[in-house]
């Protein structure tokens, strides 16, 4: 009768280093995903700083090509860009050098 309790000893070991061993790697995985969420987290926040600074530039941009339409269309500029009774130059054309 010795063979049967020394397999159910064996078995009972076998189970407390099973047990023993499952929390430490479900702790060691919550510990990968967790730092995998956390890069991910990071990596969302950066892309968040980096689309408000293109927000911000476009903005930016749009304020200053008002300021420059607003110049263009005052009166001291109106004489150059008053074309009528003139020729036009297409200064793209490439015959003017010729």
């Amino acid at each position: 009768m010795a063979r049967p309790c020394s397999s159910s000893l064996g078995l009972l070991l076998l189970l407390i280093g099973y047990a023993a061993a499952g929390p430490q790697s479900e702790t060691q995985a919550r510990a990968a995903r967790s730092s995998a969420c956390q890069e991910h987290v990071a990596l969302h926040d950066r892309l968040d700083v980096v689309e408000k600074r293109v927000e911000d530039t476009v903005q930016k941009l749009e304020d200053e090509l008002a300021v420059l339409l607003d110049a263009i269309d005052s009166p001291e500029w109106s004489p150059l860009l008053d074309t009528s009774g003139k020729p036009l130059v297409d200064i793209l054309d490439g015959q003017a050098g010729s």
